[in-house]
């Protein structure tokens, strides 16, 4: 009866000893699937400056790092129908994007994607030459002319629609829109090839400072508060790196933050990342209607308006739904606006560190397994010989 029992109690210090050596195991192994690189894409907007300040000043990598991020890198796209075809390719994780791209990319092509956090609203403004502009005085004078805007399923494109179908003109008879991106509707009117354009900043300030045209209607006059730019992270993302998601909202919050207070360094930066005049740009801040927010909840409806009007014009084969669309989770922990008790938000300041950061194993983490192992080993042996 005594030999059974130290039997049993040797068979019990193994099953611990190799339980304990597995625990170890799982601990110190690195995850299969880490991150090592953020691909964020942007357009050459004002309206998308946070993206530009959190990649000069390095905060992207800087507040990732501690995830396994080893490198962040940004593509520009013209607009934003060309950059929902690079997110549904897998060639970007985030985009710095209007909220009606997404639309039409998730109803007719399936995306997996989500809008995370806001990024700003209002900010475009429809610009005639100057022969025309100072004629007019309702939509209706806009019968008969060439407009130029970003692509169909654009936030500039569904506005303008909306728009002019509100104001009893029909966007596909009474006027010629011209699918254009920013560089190229600023050189159509100023050689004269359209008659208007309808763009959002700096490109209407450029136009005007250039003496090419004088804006007759903001986008906030067309439609008030309306969603403009968003921040979209593909849905692979969100459901297997969470904890990136969240510090990437964070990052873009700070980086908001820093651009409300620092008008003139973020005016610089995007002037040298896009090639825009650095005084135009500055103008641009003071003549537009738009502004620099973070809160998805305050672009919801407009967002749901566009999912609307985009199903009714044809350009989306079905109506979305918050649900398909939104995922202000994120936000809201990092804000607070939870039913269920979260913990404290990271103060608001540049490069924020994240609560947690991925180990990796360590010396000591392979010292604990091989005597784990060896304990193991030896409680068998010995079990084994009692046997006999």
């Amino acid at each position: 009866m005594q030999g059974s029992a130290k039997r049993h109690i040797l068979f019990a210090i193994f099953v611990a000893a190799f339980v304990a050596a597995s625990v170890v195991v799982s601990v110190a192994s690195p995850s299969d699937d880490e991150i090592k690189e953020i691909r964020i894409g942007y357009q050459p907007s004002t309206h998308q400056i946070a993206e530009m300040i959190a990649m000069e000043k390095g905060w992207w990598l800087k507040d990732l790092k501690r995830f396994g991020v080893e490198n962040v890198v940004d593509k520009e796209f013209p607009s934003g129908p060309p950059e929902m075809n690079a997110m549904l390719a897998g060639e970007i994780d985030v985009a710095y994007v209007g909220t009606a791209p997404p639309i039409t990319a998730i109803a007719n092509s399936g995306l997996d994607a989500k809008i995370v956090a806001a990024v700003q609203i209002n900010g475009s403004a429809l610009v005639l030459r100057p022969e025309l502009a100072s004629k007019y005085s309702a939509p209706e004078d806009l019968r008969g002319l060439k407009i130029a805007t970003f692509p169909a399923g654009s936030i500039q494109y569904t506005i303008l629609s909306k728009w002019l179908k509100e104001n009893g003109l029909d966007p596909k008879e009474d006027v010629e829109i011209r699918e254009m991106g920013p560089h190229e509707a600023i050189s159509a009117i100023e050689a004269g090839a359209v008659d208007a354009v309808f763009l959002p900043a700096p490109s209407p300030t450029i136009i005007e400072l250039d003496g090419k045209g004088l804006r007759v209607v903001q986008s906030g006059e067309m439609y008030p508060n309306h969603a403009c730019c968003c921040l979209l992270v593909s849905g692979k993302l969100i459901r297997e790196h969470p904890e990136i998601v969240e510090q990437i909202v964070r990052t873009h919050i700070n980086a908001t933050k820093y651009l409300k207070e620092h008008p003139e360094e973020a005016a610089r930066i995007f002037s040298n990342k896009t090639g825009f005049d650095y005084e135009k740009t500055l103008a641009s801040f003071e003549r537009w209607d738009g502004d620099w927010i973070t809160n998805p909840h305050e672009m919801i409806n407009s967002t749901l308006e566009y999912a609307r009007v985009n199903y009714e014009l044809g350009l989306a084969k079905r109506l979305l739904t918050e649900k398909d669309l939104f995922d202000t989770t994120f936000y809201d922990k990092i804000m607070g606006i939870s039913t269920t008790p979260m913990p404290s938000p990271t103060p608001l300041t540049p490069s924020t560190p994240p609560t947690t950061a991925p180990t990796s194993p360590t010396p000591e983490d392979f010292t604990a397994i091989s005597a784990a192992v060896a304990v193991a080993t030896v409680c068998f042996i010995a079990m084994r010989r009692r046997r006999r």
